[in-house]
């Protein structure tokens, strides 16, 4: 366990800030990021659905991930703001189910990815909302956070929980293509995460669904 947890950390320490690069710095070169983490999740999806009758249904879910990855980030500090708030949910989600399944064991949460558990779901729920909190306040000072989501009532509390459950649970369906094409990782691109499928498929779902609720209902 913690030599694998040694090869997260290192390769996040790697990966976090050329990814923020490219996300914060926007146009021609978050165009540029998202079209190389198409080619790279294609080339891992092809490796798990192969000649299976779902592929082009992932090939065109996909597209549509990231298509809204690229709206949502949009053009504006204050949707910067809203996009990385998104990721971070989807991080510290990741990050608390894996702490707290880790430390806390207990029963299992699914057949479909075994390493799922209970307390790893509400330590996933925990931390994002610890994580959130922590953001908005860090930018609560900047001009125009009033336009920032905030989690000030029930129902934005709900709307964190349902990003970082949507995330969950496109970690399990992701998994259970895997289980049937009986892989453990999509690649062994990422020391310590497996393929970059494995890291973000959460996020491929989070980010679509969070779109959706930032066009139409925020």
């Amino acid at each position: 366990m913690k030599n694998e947890f040694f090869k997260r950390i290192l390769s996040s320490i790697i990966i976090i800030p050329i990814a923020l690069f490219f996300i914060i710095k926007g146009s021609f070169y978050f165009s540029f990021f998202l079209l190389g983490v198409f080619m790279l999740v294609l080339y891992e999806w092809e490796k798990i659905s192969k000649k299976k009758f779902y592929r082009e249904f992932g090939i065109i879910f996909l597209f549509f991930s990231l298509f809204t990855a690229y709206s949502l980030r949009g053009s504006t500090n204050v949707e910067l703001w809203n996009f990385l708030l998104i990721l971070l949910i989807c991080v510290s989600t990741d990050v608390g189910g894996y702490i707290f399944g880790k430390i806390l064991k207990g029963p299992k949460l699914t057949k479909i990815s075994p390493k799922k558990t209970v307390a790893g779901m509400f330590g996933g729920f925990l931390l994002s909302i610890i994580f959130v909190n922590i953001y908005l306040n860090y930018l609560s000072s900047l001009e125009k956070s009033n336009k920032l989501f905030q989690i000030n009532n029930e129902t934005d509390l709900i709307l964190v929980l349902s990003v970082s459950l949507v995330s969950q649970a496109g970690d399990i369906f992701v998994s259970y293509f895997k289980r049937k094409s009986k892989i453990k990782n999509t690649s062994n691109l990422i020391p310590g995460h497996g393929g970059l499928l494995d890291r973000i498929d959460g996020m491929i779902f989070a980010v679509p669904f969070s779109y959706l609720i930032f066009k139409f209902i925020i």
